[in-house]
C-alpha cells in the first residue's frame, strides 16, 4: 500500500503543479470538453493559490499526484445560481482546479484527494462544501456524487465562452 496524503502546495512544487495542469487541459479537450482551453488556470493562478495558502498537493509516496485549490468563503461565481443552494447559512469552501497526474490516471486517487480535502476542511470546521463542473466533464460529475455532493443548479463562469455554463453541487456534512 502506498502512502498517501495532501499538503498545502509550496512555490517549489510550481513545475510540478503546471504539468499536471497541462496534462488535465489535455485530457479534458481530448474528452470533448471546453474546460481549461483557454488561460485559466495558468501560472498565476496557481502561484496565487499558492500565496493564498488555498493550493493543496495530493502526495503518492513522496511525488505529487494531484493538485487542487480550497477556497473557503464566498464563491462570486456563486451567488447568481439557476437553481437553489441547500445551506446558505454556513460558510462554505469551494473545491477548484482538481488535477491528476497522467503518471497516476486510472489508480482512483482522485477519490483519496476528494476523502483528504473535506476531512482537512471538516477539523478546520467547515461542513459545507461546493464544486462546478463541466457539462462535459462526466468523471467529476461521477466523483463529486459518489462523495456525497447534490446537484444544486447551473452557475455560469467567465473563463470558457464556448461552454459558460458548469453543473453546481453542494456537500453539508
Amino acid at each position: 500500500m502506498s502512502l498517501i496524503y495532501i499538503r498545502q502546495a509550496q512555490l517549489q512544487d510550481l513545475s510540478k503543479i503546471m504539468l499536471i495542469i497541462a496534462q488535465a487541459k489535455t485530457f479534458l479537450k481530448n474528452s470533448g470538453s471546453s474546460q481549461w482551453q483557454a488561460e485559466y488556470p495558468n501560472e498565476t493562478t496557481i502561484q496565487n493559490d499558492i500565496a493564498e495558502k488555498v493550493g493543496y498537493v495530493l502526495m503518492v509516496d513522496k511525488k505529487i499526484a494531484g493538485y487542487s485549490a480550497v477556497i473557503a468563503g464566498v464563491e462570486p461565481t456563486y451567488r447568481d445560481i439557476e437553481g437553489n443552494w441547500h445551506n446558505e447559512v454556513d460558510e462554505y469552501a469551494t473545491i477548484h482546479r482538481m488535477a491528476i497526474s497522467n503518471e497516476f490516471r486510472g489508480m482512483r486517487l482522485a477519490n483519496y484527494f476528494f476523502s483528504n480535502i473535506i476531512s482537512v476542511l471538516f477539523a478546520q470546521g467547515v461542513t459545507n462544501f461546493r464544486i462546478d463542473t463541466s457539462r462535459k466533464n462526466k468523471i467529476m460529475q461521477h466523483l463529486a456524487e459518489s462523495h456525497g455532493f447534490v446537484q444544486r443548479g447551473i452557475i455560469q463562469v467567465d473563463e470558457d465562452p464556448e461552454d459558460p455554463s458548469r453543473i453546481a453541487y453542494e456537500l453539508n456534512l
